[in-house]
């Protein structure tokens, strides 16, 4: 069983996946080729002291600088090698960024303003959730990424360890989870949406190995990890959404254990972007959690006109351009948000310790400067969380002031207010649904719905008045 093991960690293994998908490592062919020259099999160093390729003097590997071929690559380790099968190349180099920040900054937001935010904050806490426990454990084992003779395709990440691949956690946690939390919610084929999920999670985990940045014993235990946790996570995302989003005092206790689970984060014993990148995750679902509060305490929850299952129906080209102006702007002003939030909380934090912030910005990065350390985690809990409420709370209340709010039932909570009086309860659903939770203020007027609308279920008769209308009546808004 060790042996195998070992096999499985061998970045030997990651050369062959590698070599499986079109990757030729130009090392190889210099070794045959001084081989022959010398008149001595497996000899490294030419008579000359030099290669067609490269020059391979005193034994060491062959420069890019002297490299003839225009398809030839080099890692950060000196491995040589070209890439012949682009098809790979660029699924893979697009299937790892399902996994990056950009994807993340994207997918949530889109999400939140035009599916169905209540699934939408599920999938969000159970991907910090997973995001947590995976980068956790980085840092505990500290088992390093692949090494030579595996060439590595992507420098990004590389400072982090390797044991469990996060990215093939999220590559299950993400599909799956949405796919649990809509199959009750939305009418559409299992199977399909099976399909999809299995195909999103092979390209994600197939790429980190071809792309050498993990093992294929990364992945797999990132996969078993990640099916362990999302057994009791589901269910208890699900009640803890409602608890957090109901309770008095919540966004006090969300401050609060957000700021301790960056602080008691494990100790990595050596600088790495991993402490960095949970606090972001940490503080998104944080933002989104307070944000969902804000509106339940508000009293801007309304019960959907019909219950769950809801049928899908395509947009027409208005309702595209509509879904089109709301991400757009939205982002633009994620963006911006960013990009504020980050240099106020930047300055702020330097100031109070006393330090200049572009001395302190470009100080080397190390376990030692604890200084920068509690500047880049006070920032990123701050501006990612501030992100989080955005997406939440501020930019759907923009869209909604705009007239360009997205009025699905999916989004309707089912807490609505009681037709004796205007208080909010929640109703228990069956085992075959869930609560959930958005802002009333997506009921607002406009030309059509998006993606995901329940026939009858609305009722548009003038630019001014939305209804709802169910068997007892309608009931304006």
């Amino acid at each position: 069983m060790h042996s195998f093991l070992e096999y499985l960690k061998s970045p030997e293994l990651v050369v062959k996946v590698q070599e499986f998908f079109g990757i030729v490592y130009e090392r190889n062919k210099l070794k045959k080729a001084t081989s022959i020259a010398n008149g001595t099999p497996g000899s490294s160093s030419p008579r000359n002291g030099s290669t067609k390729k490269g020059s391979m003097a005193n034994g060491n590997s062959p420069s890019v600088t002297h490299a003839t071929s225009t398809d030839k690559k080099i890692d950060d380790n000196d491995n040589a090698y070209r890439v012949t099968n682009y098809f790979w190349y660029v699924l893979f180099i697009v299937g790892t960024e399902l996994g990056d920040e950009i994807f993340y900054a994207t997918f949530i937001p889109f999400w939140f303003w035009n599916i169905d935010s209540a699934v939408g904050r599920r999938v969000v806490m159970v991907w910090s959730a997973i995001m947590y426990v995976g980068q956790s454990l980085k840092d505990v084992i500290r088992w390093p990424r692949p090494t030579y003779p595996a060439a590595r395709l992507q420098k990004k990440w590389g400072l982090e360890y390797g044991m469990p691949s996060t990215h093939a956690m999220v590559a299950v946690a993400i599909p799956f989870s949405v796919l649990i939390y809509t199959y009750n919610r939305y009418i559409y084929s299992l199977p399909v949406g099976l399909a999809i999920a299995l195909v999103w999670c092979t390209v994600i985990c197939v790429s980190r190995v071809y792309l050498g940045m993990h093992s294929v014993l990364d992945i797999i235990a990132g996969l078993v990890l990640v099916i362990l946790l999302m057994i009791p996570l589901i269910p208890l995302v699900d009640r803890l959404d409602n608890i957090i989003v109901t309770s008095r005092w919540s966004p006090l206790i969300v401050l609060t254990v957000s700021i301790l689970l960056i602080v008691f984060y494990p100790d990595s014993g050596k600088w790495t972007p991993t402490r960095g990148d949970t606090a972001l995750t940490v503080s998104v679902c944080a933002g989104i959690e307070i944000g969902a509060w804000l509106h339940y305490h508000l009293g801007e929850f309304q019960q959907p006109a019909q219950p769950p299952p809801y049928e899908i129906i395509w947009p027409s080209y208005s309702m595209l351009g509509l879904l089109l102006l709301r991400t757009v702007l939205g982002l633009c002003c994620i963006v911006a948000s960013r990009a504020f939030a980050k240099s106020v909380s930047y300055a702020f934090v330097c100031f109070l310790l006393g330090r200049d912030k572009n001395e302190l910005r470009q100080s080397e990065n190390t376990l030692e400067n604890k200084n920068k350390i509690i500047v880049e985690l006070s920032y990123k809990l701050f501006t990612y969380g501030v992100i989080g409420f955005n997406t939440q709370y501020l930019l759907p209340s923009v869209f909604k002031l705009l007239n360009i709010a997205d009025p699905i039932p999916g989004h309707w909570r089912d807490t609505p207010k009681s037709s004796g009086s205007q208080t909010l309860h929640l109703i228990q659903r069956t085992h075959k649904s869930y609560p959930h939770t958005h802002s009333i203020h997506h009921l607002v007027p406009r030309a059509g719905a998006p993606f995901l609308v329940c026939k009858n279920a609305l009722s548009l008769f003038s630019s001014s008045q939305l209804t709802l209308s169910d068997t007892n009546g309608t009931v304006p808004i």
